[in-house]
């Protein structure tokens, strides 16, 4: 039996598709389902029972037993959201109680970290525990990301096999429901469709042009691959980044987009909203060192790969991950 939380989501649900390929199908989906649009991420995927997230806690102190592996991937995820006390209680707090389960049960754990709690990159974006502690990030949602690494590598009691993985970039598909927090990809396909064309956020930063930011974008694929992996590794605990390894423009990106179109290119700028301009990463990629010195081989899609792969096989024709 395989726990997978945030099961409806952009990610969760890509992951269940992903071990129902591997035959995994005693799947327990946990998350609030009450969201019309995102509950069509599960269609056709094997879930032996669905768990409401507030109800999770008494059914996993009742179930422990059959629980083989612990998937943490439920979070909120809105970086523009700025309320502490949402994030102390469903990031922070509810990982907490998870942890403690699976130290008490001996379940293994893998959970999702977030690139968000860089910031700036001041310290640069090395996976090096030593220099967690003192990260820095930028609202909020990295916050709370920030606060329970902090607070798992403190621990003296840990489960046997746990990993936290910090999510750079990610896109594909099944984040049809995200709205303003979708991808940069699936909002270029969804804008280039309507006007022609796609507006990027302009430039605040003389370092950078416009539309030379840069980040560190993982296709959803790539990422369901390291969880898989890491199911199966189950040793070399720790916290580990999971991008692509390879820092990209949006203009990249745009273009890539335009590309599976096959559309001539049409980049416009607009302001990047005054409510997040102060706290916006110009730069992110991801040292892979540590996750590829634990055994971990299979390249990763580059940005074309990945767009290419996204746009036509889902996008353009309405599907889902699987």
């Amino acid at each position: 039996m395989i726990i997978v939380t945030g099961a409806a989501g952009f990610i969760g649900s890509c992951l269940i598709k992903r071990l129902n390929q591997e035959n995994f199908n005693t799947i327990i989906a946990v998350d609030e389902f009450n969201h019309t649009e995102k509950n069509k991420n599960l269609d056709g995927a094997v879930i032996q029972e669905r768990v409401d997230r507030k109800n999770f806690m008494p059914w996993l102190d009742v179930n422990y037993e059959l629980v083989e592996f612990i998937f943490h991937i439920g979070a909120r995820t809105d970086t523009t959201e700025f309320d502490i006390k949402i994030f102390d209680e469903l990031n922070l707090n509810y990982t907490k109680s998870i942890w403690s389960r699976c130290v008490r049960y001996q379940i293994p754990l893998v959970y999702a970290s977030s690139a968000a709690t860089y910031g700036l990159g001041e310290l640069g974006y090395d996976d090096n525990e030593k220099e967690i502690p003192q990260l820095k990030p930028l609202n909020p949602y990295g916050q709370s990301k920030q606060d329970f690494d902090v607070w798992a590598l403190q621990q003296k009691e840990k489960p046997f096999f746990w990993a936290g993985l910090k999510f750079f970039n990610v896109y594909g598909p099944n984040e049809y429901h995200k709205g303003r927090m979708a991808s940069v990809i699936w909002h270029a396909f969804n804008q280039i469709n309507k006007t022609e064309k796609m507006k990027l956020f302009r430039s605040h930063n003389p370092d950078y042009k416009d539309g030379e930011q840069m980040r560190d974008f993982i296709y959803v694929k790539d990422l369901i691959d390291v969880c898989v992996f890491l199911m199966y590794h189950r040793k070399n605990s720790g916290i580990y980044n999971l991008g692509s390894g390879t820092a990209r423009t949006f203009v990249d990106l745009t273009k890539s987009v335009f590309k599976a179109l096959d559309k001539p290119e049409n980049i416009d700028f607009i302001d990047t909203p005054a409510d997040i301009r102060d706290k916006y990463q110009y730069f992110t990629e991801a040292n892979m060192a540590k996750l590829k010195s634990i055994g971990y081989v299979k390249p990763f899609h580059t940005l074309e790969e990945g767009t290419e792969d996204y746009v036509k096989n889902y996008l353009m024709k309405g599907l889902s991950y699987y």
